[in-house]
């Protein structure tokens, strides 16, 4: 089973205004709710591609049930701890600018954490665990290394997506998956990636630490992909960008889906690839019909 976890979810409230004026009355043209949260963007993309997820983390309140309600409706398991508070709620205002509020994380007591490090224990060598997202301010700095350390001692799998701290303190733990953007691989080793050979570089930093497979996406000059003994370079197609929200999930969703179903590296590469570009091109995250839109359009090519 894959499981994905994420610690900080939200409803993310998308609002378009034609015009948006500050200090004064604005009425919005359109309104959306979808669960937010790069774990649960993971299990949605998954989950459209045919393959089974159970969603884990911390939910509460009436937007928590919101969350679970949406995710069975799509067809997602779900084994949320309740925290007695209601899950925060993330506005994202779209007009010519586009503007973000988003609420505090949830407070979590010792036994909420505890109960989410048990579900963890429980997993085996034949799961999978997508850990994305950020770390509420109430947990330990080094929650996420606890997280690594059980999966390492039960050999599951363990995908991580993060930046900043936790993805620092990660470096040397056994990985699966890491997938940062060229942003995140740059802020972690304190310099400006602005290039494919910085990228290639510094990305085999992180297979040289223990990650089995890593791919950093690019934006507009693609990603690459870095394993034993394999590195490649994946373009974009061309499409009008409509939403930046999840496509780097679906780039884990991709390829994740596309190693279960028995694709090569190359072929799950480029799935991936295709997935986030496919939900690039969405109001919301993409489906298995977008995704094959675009796959005939993603080449792949080795980097020697």
């Amino acid at each position: 089973m894959i499981y994905t976890c994420t610690l900080n979810p939200s409803i993310d409230y998308i609002m378009n205004v034609p015009e948006f004026e500050s200090g004064t009355l604005n009425r919005a043209h359109n309104t959306s709710f979808y669960p937010g949260g790069k774990g649960i963007n993971v299990s949605r993309v998954l989950r459209r591609l045919g393959v089974g997820t159970i969603a884990l983390g911390f939910t509460g309140g009436f937007s928590g049930n919101f969350i679970k309600q949406f995710l069975s409706e799509e067809g997602i398991e779900h084994r949320f701890i309740d925290t007695d508070i209601d899950t925060r709620i993330n506005v994202k205002l779209k007009s010519s600018d586009e503007t973000e509020i988003n609420g505090p994380g949830p407070e979590l007591t010792t036994d909420q954490q505890e109960a989410l490090l048990k579900q963890v224990d429980e997993m085996t060598d034949k799961d999978t665990l997508v850990l994305a997202g950020s770390v509420p301010s109430t947990l330990p700095p080094d929650f996420y290394m606890t997280i690594a350390d059980i999966c390492a001692k039960n050999r599951t799998k363990f995908v991580a997506d993060t930046s900043g701290k936790a993805l620092e303190g990660l470096i040397g733990k056994r990985i699966f998956l890491l997938k940062p953007n060229h942003h995140e691989l740059g802020e972690l080793f304190k310099t400006e990636i602005d290039s494919i050979e910085k990228t290639v570089h510094y990305g085999r930093k992180l297979f040289e630490s223990g990650v089995e497979h890593v791919i950093v996406s690019m934006g507009g000059s693609g990603a690459i992909y870095i394993g034993e003994n394999k590195t490649l370079h994946a373009n974009v197609p061309e499409g009008v960008v409509k939403n930046s929200v999840g496509a780097g999930d679906s780039v884990v969703s991709g390829f994740l889906a596309g190693l279960t179903q028995g694709r090569s590296i190359e072929e799950s590469f480029r799935f991936g690839v295709a997935a986030g570009s496919a939900t690039a091109f969405q109001d919301d995250l993409c489906e298995e019909k977008h995704v094959s839109e675009v796959l005939e359009n993603i080449e792949i090519s080795f980097i020697h």
